[in-house]
């Protein structure tokens, strides 16, 4: 979808584990800092979009998660729509505000992603996982998972000591590695080359720095991925303030990033030559920004997983297909490579808490376009990417969402 909105203010939370906080202590905190980074009041607000996942099954709140998260801080009477759109939920949440925006229907939105995701009973978050698949087909689905990484010299527990998702990376890691010849060093190269990102993000949930053998030295989840190589179970809430041309003008934001595009699919089966949702949504991305892979200057993508993040660059098209283990290999993806990849850290090292995920990116890519990035600044960054997904519908994610943001 072309878009005319402009980003006046983001902020977030840092993503962690949060004992002694709910959906509304985290919700509020990004709220509050998106609105004061805009200038903004919460009474300037003229609707909004909350994206969540798993509310339901973790906190037991269903049907008016937004109006609950945002009643604490005193927004009501405004439209508060709840968005949920499995690991998607958060851009979600971001294409829809955009598109009131764009129409012309409001001046200024709130585009909230929110997630409480770890409970000490920890079948409850793996549940939250498995409930983004056809649940018709779950139990089917797990014997299968199980069955393939016993083949593959690994152990059962998929659903049950781990998210099944990473039951679905592996079995994708191994193909790609078969097919390309994808090492296993190359995705440890990932985790490696986060780690150093997250290192410098303040808002990670990880910061220690890892190298390669110790990426490789790690706990073995599934076959052929170690404990660095998924993404790891937590809380957090991300938030931005999007507002139509007409206001920015008005509030004379002094570097506005501007949302040019932002395009959604859904799985399907597909052939196996066939593009995915990735490659269709990046696809017509580029087209409608009227920009190439070539232009970018930094992206976010949906590193659930190492090898989702190479199977990322070759569906962008930042390289050709099984090129994608050698481009991270050669250094091409990290800060003070030509094209950085997940410079907050990605997933992996600044976590996932699935609703937040996507607005999270936009938080990162925002303030690496206004030059707010610190240590871990992209130089004369001007056109950025995001690409967030997840669920399980066919052959393919159930929902995928790719974003061009420009200065």
């Amino acid at each position: 979808m072309r878009l005319n909105a402009t980003i006046a203010g983001v902020g977030m939370t840092r993503f962690m584990k949060y004992p002694d906080k709910g959906l509304k202590q985290l919700g509020t905190e990004a709220v509050q800092a998106a609105v004061a980074d805009a200038g903004m009041e919460l009474g300037d607000l003229e609707a909004a979009y909350v994206g969540n996942c798993a509310a339901g099954l973790v906190t037991g709140q269903e049907s008016i998660r937004g109006q609950v998260i945002l009643g604490t801080i005193g927004i009501g009477k405004i439209p508060i729509i709840n968005v949920e759109n499995a690991c998607a939920s958060g851009s979600t949440a971001l294409l829809q505000a955009c598109a009131m925006v764009s129409t012309g229907l409001y001046d200024v939105v709130l585009a909230l992603g929110v997630e409480k995701l770890s409970d000490p009973d920890k079948t409850k978050s793996f549940a939250a996982f498995a409930g983004a698949v056809d649940v018709d087909e779950l139990k089917e689905m797990i014997e299968s998972l199980s069955k393939a990484a016993s083949s593959g010299g690994g152990t059962g527990g998929a659903g049950q000591s781990r998210s099944m998702f990473m039951d679905v990376y592996a079995g994708a890691a191994r193909a790609h590695m078969q097919r390309y010849g994808t090492t296993v060093r190359q995705l440890a190269a990932v985790s490696a080359k986060n780690s150093f990102h997250g290192s410098l993000n303040p808002r990670a949930q990880f910061r220690e720095e890892m190298s390669v053998e110790d990426v490789l030295n790690s706990r073995m989840i599934v076959e052929p991925l170690t404990r660095p190589m998924c993404s790891p179970i937590g809380d957090g809430a991300a938030a931005a303030i999007v507002v139509s041309e007409r206001k920015a003008r008005q509030l004379g934001i002094s570097k506005p990033v501007r949302v040019v595009t932002s395009v959604m699919h859904s799985g399907w089966n597909h052939a196996e030559d066939e593009p995915d949702t990735v490659e269709l949504c990046a696809r017509e991305a580029y087209e409608q920004a009227g920009i190439g892979p070539e232009d970018l200057h930094v992206i976010e993508v949906h590193d659930a997983s190492a090898p989702a993040e190479i199977m990322a660059y070759e569906q962008l098209g930042l390289c050709a297909r099984g090129e994608g283990g050698r481009l991270v290999e050669a250094g091409h993806t990290k800060l003070g490579g030509r094209l950085p990849v997940n410079t907050s850290g990605g997933l992996l090292r600044k976590g996932h808490p699935v609703g937040a995920t996507g607005l999270a990116q936009i938080v990162e890519l925002t303030e690496q376009l206004q030059g707010r990035s610190g240590k871990r600044q992209v130089a004369r960054a001007k056109v950025a990417m995001a690409q967030n997904g997840g669920g399980k519908s066919g052959n393919d994610a159930a929902a995928m969402v790719v974003t061009i943001l420009k200065v």
